[in-house]
């Protein structure tokens, strides 16, 4: 049972997902603690279009977020492509961002060659290389973000190389025999992500590196 309350979660689709593809993601936070109010899963206008106008969607929607709980800051969990939006809100935002922790599920950090099967805004800036991705890489992270966290798998068969959805810094975990898409609906994955949520914070934690177990 959670004692104190958690904070606000928000929930970022990926490329051509809708909100119902966090629904399981969702239930399991709801179960854990969190209120109705406090977790919300967006749905891009534009499934497919470029990370820009996500991340402007991001921004309304943690603005929303924070109107609805009353508090200053909150989590998001973001999943593939819209891992990538969720950067750039905290890029354009810097110290202003109002996220705490940020998880990443197989998101490609660095670009992913399966991009070239997409189509939309998107496609263009999750190709390896793409100027969209050396603007991320050159962005710092916020000093306010207390900690970034990052899932991925080896049957991941969206994130190629499978090595883009690791973090440079911060926590990196493989879920061993789990899909792209099944990263939103394992079990394991649920724990991992409500681990890293409600972790305890070191009295000298390492730069966004919450020490957390690896998953059972």
């Amino acid at each position: 049972m959670v004692v104190n309350a958690p904070v606000p979660v928000l929930l970022v689709p990926g490329w051509s997902d809708r909100a119902r593809a966090l629904r399981k993601l969702e239930q399991f936070l709801l179960d854990s603690g969190w209120s109705a109010d406090a977790v919300h899963s967006l749905e891009f206008a534009d499934r497919h279009g470029s990370n820009l106008d996500h991340a402007r969607e991001i921004a309304r929607a943690v603005a929303a977020l924070l109107a609805a709980t009353r508090t200053d800051r909150i989590d998001v969990v973001a999943h593939s492509m819209g891992g990538l939006a969720t950067r750039r809100y905290l890029a354009d935002h810097g110290s202003a961002a109002a996220i705490r922790r940020a998880v990443f599920l197989a998101t490609p950090h660095r670009g992913t060659w399966a991009a070239l099967l997409a189509y939309g805004g998107g496609r263009r800036e999750m190709l390896p290389g793409s100027q969209f991705l050396r603007g991320l890489a050159e962005s710092p992270w916020p000093e306010t973000l207390e900690t970034t966290a990052a899932v991925w798998t080896r049957l991941d068969l969206r994130v190629l190389p499978h090595a883009s959805a690791v973090l440079e810094a911060g926590r990196n975990l493989r879920a061993p025999l789990v899909t792209h898409r099944g990263l939103l609906r394992s079990a394991r994955v649920h724990r991992l992500v409500r681990d890293v949520l409600l972790a305890p914070v070191p009295a000298n934690p390492p730069a966004r590196g919450i020490p957390l177990p690896d998953p059972a």
